[in-house]
């Protein structure tokens, strides 16, 4: 109840010295405002700035996961081509033993 009091208490008189002190008011209001106006522009830059890097640094991340992801594939169609290759190269290793049995083969019946 007492901030309640209080708080109607300063209302009132920050309404009334508002009222005598207007030309005052007005003075340090338009003081005020550039200085205000000027340090919200700093802030404003700042932040924007971040952001940019912010945005810069996300961009190159991006652009080195599709590096990864493209050095993967890679990756996988290089080991997919070597496991073609070397069932490739078994059956050729069957092959050339099933000739050299056929040779041999030949060569006891003459």
């Amino acid at each position: 109840m007492k901030v309640l009091i209080g708080g109607i208490v300063a209302a009132v008189v920050g309404l009334i010295l508002l009222v005598l002190w207007w030309k005052s008011f007005l003075l340090i209001l338009m003081g005020g405002i550039p200085i205000f106006l000027l340090l919200g522009g700093a802030l404003a830059i700042y932040v924007g700035i971040d952001e940019m890097k912010d945005q810069m640094l996300e961009k190159k991340e991006k652009e080195k996961e599709k590096e990864e992801e493209t050095k993967q594939e890679e990756l996988e169609k290089a080991r997919k081509e070597l496991e073609k290759t070397k069932a490739e190269a078994a059956k050729y290793k069957e092959e050339l033993k099933k000739t050299k049995a056929k040779t041999e083969k030949e060569k006891e019946e003459k």
